[in-house]
């Protein structure tokens, strides 16, 4: 399967709000640009913007869990 394409982009984040991030990316286990892709899909699905994603059995989920 091809790897969808990326844009790379500079983001000007405030020292505190970044360690936060990065703090939360430690927990999740995730990178911290793994967590910002992810805050960001978060809150497109969540207004509507982007398609939620399914599930294995095909399904849609809504409660946001991974």
């Amino acid at each position: 399967m091809a790897k969808e394409a990326t844009k790379s982009f500079v983001l000007r984040i405030d020292a505190e709000m970044m360690e936060a991030i990065e703090r939360w990316a430690e927990d999740e286990f995730r990178s911290t640009n793994g967590q910002l892709q992810y805050i960001i899909a978060e809150a497109l699905r969540k207004s509507g913007r982007i398609k939620k994603r399914k599930t294995e059995n095909g399904k849609r989920k809504t409660d946001g869990s991974n």
